[in-house]
């Protein structure tokens, strides 16, 4: 049974499986991304695939990503054939890419994961990027957890235009239809004052992904 959000924010996911197996492959992904992957290899039936995720808050301290996920590769390599690492650059600076190549192990391609969901390419073509604040399902449910009350609007609301006056809107990338979750959305963007935009990307470039490491021969 796949934890609450909040367990995901705070310890992660434990493993999925055993591992035992010829031709089992490890995800080791961000707990932010836990429900959208499960949901794909559901879809997809893809059953050769194990899960493991580490605390969606390591988002709060990027610096640690790229050790944390080592520690994960090295943890799990003996049991599995591979291991993929479902996270993008998310603000390491090209360090976790640089320690994936050195331990010989592939991971998304892209610079976050709302690249990613929109995909990569589409993304890019936005002119509006640096100026837009993104959520996606799970940062809508987290808002607070991941970004009020550690920005510390929840006391200092004065900090609000600080924070976020260079932003124009806030832009939320569905991966579900949700009205709940939209209305949310909505919701997030008025308490930050920004205007609202919705886009519904789905699982984007994260399901290509999956499938690539999937179906490899």
């Amino acid at each position: 049974m796949l934890p609450d959000d909040k367990t995901l924010t705070e310890q992660g996911l434990a493993t999925t499986g055993s591992g035992s197996g010829q031709g089992r492959i490890l995800l080791i992904a961000c707990g932010a991304l836990a429900r959208e992957i499960l949901a794909l290899n559901k879809l997809n039936g893809w059953d050769h695939l194990d899960l493991t995720c580490l605390p969606a808050k390591l988002h709060l301290y990027p610096d640690k990503i790229t050790t944390e996920v080592e520690a994960a590769v090295l943890k799990h390599r003996a049991d599995y054939a591979e291991i993929f690492i479902v996270y993008a650059d998310c603000g390491t600076g090209g360090l976790l890419q640089a320690k994936c190549d050195e331990l010989g192990v592939k991971m998304v391609a892209g610079p976050h994961c709302y690249s990613f969901f929109e995909g990569n390419d589409a993304f890019a073509e936005h002119d509006d990027e640096i100026t837009a604040f993104y959520l996606t399902d799970f940062l809508v449910k987290q808002f607070d957890a991941f970004i009020w009350k550690p920005m510390g609007l929840d006391k200092h609301p004065q900090l609000l235009e600080m924070i976020f006056g260079n932003y124009t809107k806030l832009v939320y990338q569905a991966q579900t239809k949700q009205p709940a979750l939209e209305a949310k959305a909505r919701e997030c963007a008025e308490r930050l004052g920004l205007a609202y935009e919705y886009r519904f990307t789905g699982y984007g470039d994260l399901a290509k992904a999956l499938k690539t490491q999937a179906e490899a021969p």
